[in-house]
């Protein structure tokens, strides 16, 4: 870096929903924007949007984002002068960062020394207590003892809860220790770990630096991120409001992280996390040298834009003396394709629709308090195997915290998300929650407030019943619109009037059948007596129920219903009158969850089993899926090898009872098919992009 750069034009080594939101400022700036892309996201929205794009061939990560020689010969190829990192990927690699510089490029990060400083989480540790910032002792793990438990077994190279493992009993700890070194190697090429004492109702609080050539660190402002699911940040704020209440803490984290700053040498935009003991107390986790995620939150409540601040800032020009005073609160949400009440499975798919309603800005701040959006698709985008499944990043900024937490609630109930499954019913129900709003979050604030409470669905069943008689009247109104021949008859139409017109609609938690019929006074619903039809559209239906007007907008895909009403969201599949007759599973079947490849088979066919026994791993989405035995019994089948990759719904494995018959051999009863995908560990190898 020089005092006297000047840029032309941007390369963003990432994808997504950061390419996206770089971008926006380098078009502000006036400068000329590169994409990269694997083949997988060759018609991706940051692609379209850039001034140019070099195709990275293949699809894993491996292959194409984590290449650093391709991406260097990518941004020479188009002329780019500069590469913005992202974060995730190669952004906290400080091999990937000197070979920018090496390129005659200007790397927009800290210097790869201080990268490398970071880089090693046992390394920084001991900077830090040097530099006077408190830390968590380190712990041996040959040396461990019972009264030292629980500790947290962490990778060195790296977070994101990737190589992480809870340890309770010293019986588990040869196990974890293994599994952690295993999942460090696959994620960031490195198996080292290390323990420090876990803290089970922490709370995490990072602090915002921005520093410049010239000696000046700014702590822009603290922000909270305690509500985490395997260790990674689902809820983000700013201010925090441990660090409101607590006097003096806010500056005794600032002085902390400008001392983990001045320690490397830091320039440019950067993070010092730390974990408190649920009091005014607290220790330095790590130091992320690049731009987090959660990073809209401090644009909104200080007016800054850091991305224009790293681009400035890279081109060696000096920061003002202070940094302006925050004003307002607010919070991030991060909306994920994935469900949270079967073990936090990661969903792939196509994203139909995608609307947040109210959004003033995206990718920037509102110039006046609001929503902002940012997120990586756009209707008829793709949720890939491939990478991390965040849909998006919706922030809200109010005059006070009760106020973001209610306009991002309501915004994300009424939300538009037709698709695979998300996280959506679980962030409603997190800020709505007596305890987030009083601020008593934590880490552990998931499970001290009831996982399946917190993800329960925002339409509950009379919503879910009335969205369904909706959605049958709109289905029949649609066949009507579309009819060829006797279009004119009307909906419902019998030629013994006295019998209803059934339908019947899948949801998560069962079938719904709706039986209604028009008779000359009206619509008469079986189980709704109260309910009067006003209007039915193929999109939209007005039902009084009653006497109160409802409103029920029905999107179709396939077979797929999506209903959104203020009674909230409501998912139906649209099943078949008349089936085909189709093959039946071999009870205690293993199907595949989801999209991925077997990564490693701890079972051979004919082997005896317990339920609960690891039988295989699959990778998806960059995080690995324990399939358990469902019962007791023999692995009778065993349909796949190392290496393979399988659909959703392929059955991977047979587990049969004990008997004296053939054990593989399919009875005809129908007793039923487990997916085998283990909820109590996800082990999280998420490399695509940042989560903690």
């Amino acid at each position: 870096m020089t005092d006297h750069t000047t840029l032309t034009s941007v390369l963003v080594a990432n994808r997504g929903e950061i390419a996206r939101r770089v971008f926006r400022t380098a078009r502000d700036l006036g400068l000329e924007t590169v994409a990269v892309h694997s083949d997988a996201d060759a018609d991706a929205p940051y692609v379209a949007e850039a001034d140019a794009a070099v195709r990275l061939p293949g699809g894993a990560p491996a292959d194409t984002y984590l290449r650093a020689d391709l991406i260097v010969d990518a941004a020479l190829r188009a002329g780019a002068d500069a590469v913005h990192p992202g974060y995730g990927f190669l952004s906290e690699n400080a091999g990937f960062a000197q070979a920018v510089t090496d390129a005659g490029l200007t790397w927009i990060g800290p210097s790869p020394r201080a990268i490398a400083a970071m880089g090693s989480k046992t390394q920084a540790k001991r900077l830090m207590a040097a530099a006077g910032v408190p830390v968590l002792t380190e712990i041996d793990p040959a040396a461990l003892t019972e009264a030292e438990l629980p500790v947290i077994i962490k990778a060195s190279a790296g977070g994101g809860g990737r190589g992480m493992r809870i340890v309770r009993a010293l019986a588990d700890l040869p196990g974890a220790l293994a599994a952690a070194r295993a999942e460090a190697a696959s994620a960031f090429g490195d198996p080292t770990v290390f323990c420090e004492p876990y803290l089970a109702t922490g709370r995490h609080i990072e602090v915002q630096i921005l520093a410049d050539a010239h000696g000046t660190v700014w702590a822009v402002g603290e922000r909270e991120c305690s509500i985490q699911r395997r260790h990674q940040k689902v809820v983000e704020e700013a201010p925090s409001p441990l660090v409101e209440w607590s006097p003096g803490m806010r500056e005794r984290l600032f002085e902390a992280a400008r001392k983990a700053a001045g320690a490397i040498d830091y320039v440019g935009a950067g993070t010092v996390e730390f974990l408190t003991d649920g009091s005014d107390r607290f220790f330095f986790l790590e130091m992320n040298t690049r731009l987090q995620v959660e990073h809209p939150v401090t644009e909104c409540t200080t007016g800054l834009d850091l991305v224009r601040w790293q681009l400035r800032v890279a081109e060696g020009t000096p920061l003002p003396p202070s940094p302006p005073a925050p004003h307002g609160h607010a919070i991030e949400v991060r909306l994920y394709a994935e469900d949270p009440a079967a073990g936090w499975q990661p969903q792939s798919g196509t994203v139909h629709r995608l609307h947040v309603p109210g959004v003033l800005a995206e990718f920037t701040s509102p110039a006046t308090h609001g929503l902002r959006l940012d997120s990586g698709l756009t209707d008829g985008s793709a949720v890939s195997i491939h990478y991390d499944p965040m849909l998006a990043k919706v922030i809200s900024w109010a005059p006070t915290r009760t106020e973001a937490a209610r306009a991002l609630a309501t915004a994300l109930a009424r939300a538009e998300v037709h698709g695979p499954t998300t996280n959506r019913d679980l962030l409603v129900n997190v800020l709505r929650h007596p305890a987030f709003l009083a601020g008593d979050t934590d880490t552990a604030f998931l499970d001290r407030h009831r996982l399946a409470t917190l993800a329960a669905p925002l339409a509950g069943p009379d919503a879910s019943r009335l969205s369904a008689l909706a959605t049958a009247l709109a289905d029949a109104a649609h066949r009507r619109a579309t009819a060829r021949a006797l279009a004119t008859l009307p909906s419902g139409w019998r030629n013994v009037p006295s019998q209803p017109q059934r339908t019947t609609y899948a949801t998560r938690d069962g079938e719904i059948t709706v039986a209604y019929r028009l008779a000359r006074t009206g619509l008469v619903a079986e189980g709704h007596d109260d309910v009067s039809l006003t209007r039915a559209a193929p999109g939209r239906v007005v039902l009084e129920v009653a006497g109160v007007r409802r409103t029920f907008t029905v999107a179709r895909h396939g077979t797929e219903r999506y209903v959104d009403s203020p009674l909230g969201p409501v998912t139906l599949t649209a099943l078949d009158r008349f089936p085909a007759p189709v093959s039946q599973v071999a009870p205690g079947s293993l199907l595949a969850p989801m999209p991925g490849t077997v990564v490693r088979v701890d079972a051979a066919r004919g082997d005896e089993v317990i339920a609960g026994q690891p039988l295989l791993w699959l990778e998806a989405m960059k995080m690995q899926h324990r399939i358990d035995a469902p019962a007791d019994g023999v692995l009778s089948e065993l349909a796949v090898t190392v290496g393979q990759q399988v659909d959703v719904g392929a059955v991977l494995g047979v587990v049969s009872e004990r008997t004296g018959a053939d054990p593989g051999a399919n009875t005809g009863e129908d007793t039923g098919a487990n997916t085998g995908a283990h909820t109590g560990e996800k082990t999280d190898e998420k490399i695509s992009e940042e989560s903690v």
